[in-house]
């Protein structure tokens, strides 16, 4: 085949989809009997953290795919996760049974119950599943997520229960001491599962809990989380511990815990635990592939290295879909989650598409003037999910050439300036991106400065979502113009036009464009 497809969860589905719309010669195979094998058992307490907004005052299609993030892309404007829940944060099970849905719908190439065992390289890719049946394909694309718990190098870490496979039943942990390794929302998850009924409840980890309200990265610790910090600052025998896990060893049928306390210079504490459970996320599980295409991994060994086109660093034909892909925006963007990487995966298709069949990426023609520039820019970052949802990763691109002026859309800023712009002497990207420092300030503070919403002069202070777009001559940063933010989100007003038209009045202007056309 030409790709094979390690994996049927929602990214697994979303490039077979595409793949199949296009003709291409594919297979998605899962070793489970059905789509979403990660869903049917995680979030343990089966509450997603992605949210369903049934309702909203965006009547575009794309544009209300900002308020929902479980969808997949698909020609079908009816086949969509709101059909299925209401809940703003859904059951697990019902995006089960949406994947289920969509999969049938589209009659894409899946075999399930096809557990890959091994893979090997010899010119093409092959693979060897656990009925002794074995594939062969050009490209290989693996989208089998974070599936193996990624466990610290602690001593005496085996001997505590872990999230995958603690009991959730909370009456298993009445009236006892319980210590919870990780601060993530697994760990959060956990302890606001145990609160009425554990005597006393410590979340553990050597950094700061991060809340996702302030860094604006929905993998940080979530409201829907986050009860548990009133119990501790409020005095509730419960609390959270800024400090290393130096050890764990059991004494009798209690767990002795000894603790180095970030925030305490050091200082060295053993602490008696009735049940320790380990909550610290999970890693990318290479344990498949022979050491001829062994993929590198980075980030203490969680992710697979990639490239700007999500390809192994080191294994050529050899990509990553799915929250494999948070890699290159590793917690700063939304790649590791539905809503982001649905649309990376759009972007990777086109890349395959561009690399291997012959096909541009799809573009549109501009009229090489500033207001039809301007025009396109501002309906775009007012109606795209795309950049909304992939803020400062993934972007829109304006090519000015000999040929004209040219509108990519959704593509990496890396690819841009690494391999898609290379030879374009003039161009632009357009981002949504928050304010350099939009986490180093308290959202609701009103104390802090705010940027005047019906001007222009301060628009580079804009810590809030805002569209910035900047301009590149052989890949040397010319000149940046930031449109100012808006509490609705509505970059229409007259004076955003302005100000947008006189940026490119002045880079699209005959000096400037005489000047970039001798320099390339």
């Amino acid at each position: 085949m030409d790709y094979v497809i390690l994996g049927a969860g929602p990214a697994g589905l979303q490039l077979g989809y595409f793949l199949q719309q296009a003709g291409h010669d594919y297979m998605i195979l899962e070793a489970s009997d059905g789509p979403g094998s990660f869903f049917r058992a995680f979030p343990r307490h089966r509450k997603l953290i992605s949210i369903n907004k049934s309702y909203s005052v965006y009547s575009d299609p794309e544009t209300r795919l900002r308020m929902d993030w479980n969808s997949l892309l698909s020609d079908d404007e009816e086949l969509l996760f709101a059909q299925y829940s209401s809940r703003y944060f859904p059951p697990a099970d019902d995006l089960v049974r949406y994947l289920e849905d969509f999969a049938a719908a589209k009659r894409l190439r899946i075999r399930y119950g096809s557990r890959v065992e091994r893979v090997v390289r010899n010119g093409d890719f092959e693979l060897y599943d656990d009925h002794k049946r074995s594939y062969r394909c050009r490209r290989l694309i693996v989208a089998t997520g974070l599936s193996r718990p990624y466990i610290p190098e602690i001593p005496g870490i085996e001997l505590t229960d872990n999230y995958v496979d603690v009991s959730v039943d909370p009456e298993d942990f009445k009236n006892q001491r319980v210590l919870i390794i990780g601060k993530g929302n697994s760990a959060f998850e956990t302890a606001d599962n145990l609160v009425e009924t554990a005597a006393l409840i410590h979340v553990a980890g050597p950094s700061s809990v991060t809340l996702a309200w302030r860094s604006h990265f929905v993998g940080h610790l979530r409201a829907v989380n986050n009860n548990f910090l009133d119990t501790y600052q409020l005095k509730s025998e419960n609390a959270i511990i800024d400090g290393n896990i130096e050890k764990i060893t059991r004494r009798g049928d209690k767990f002795i815990v000894t603790i180095s306390f970030v925030r305490a210079d050091e200082v060295h504490k053993d602490i008696e635990y009735d049940s320790v459970i380990t909550c610290t996320g999970f890693r990318f599980d290479s344990s498949l592939f022979d050491d001829s295409c062994l993929p590198a991994t980075t980030i203490k060994g969680r992710l697979p290295d990639q490239t700007c086109e999500w390809e192994s660093t080191n294994v050529p034909d050899l990509y990553f879909a799915g929250t494999l892909m948070q890699m290159r925006d590793y917690r700063q963007s939304t790649s590791g989650f539905i809503h982001g990487f649905r649309y990376c995966v759009r972007s990777l298709y086109n890349m395959l598409e561009t690399k291997y069949h012959g096909r541009a990426w799809p573009a549109k023609p501009l009229a090489r003037e500033p207001a039809a520039v301007m025009d396109e820019v501002i309906g775009r970052v007012n109606r795209t999910s795309a950049l909304w949802q992939e803020f400062a990763f993934l972007c829109d691109l304006i090519a000015v050439s000999d040929d004209g002026v040219h509108y990519y859309e959704e593509l990496p800023l890396d690819y841009v300036h690494e391999r898609f712009a290379r030879g374009v002497a003039s161009y632009f990207v357009v981002t949504l991106e928050y304010g350099p420092h939009h986490d180093q300030f308290d959202p609701f503070d009103v104390t802090v400065r705010r940027v005047n919403q019906t001007g222009t002069d301060s628009a580079g202070d804009s810590q809030y979502l805002h569209p910035v777009v900047r301009h590149f001559e052989n890949g040397r940063l010319l000149a940046e113009h930031h449109v100012t933010e808006n509490l609705e989100n509505e970059w229409d007003r007259p004076f955003h036009r302005e100000a947008l038209t006189e940026f490119f009045t002045r880079e699209l202007g005959e000096q400037s464009m005489l000047k970039a056309a001798s320099r390339g």
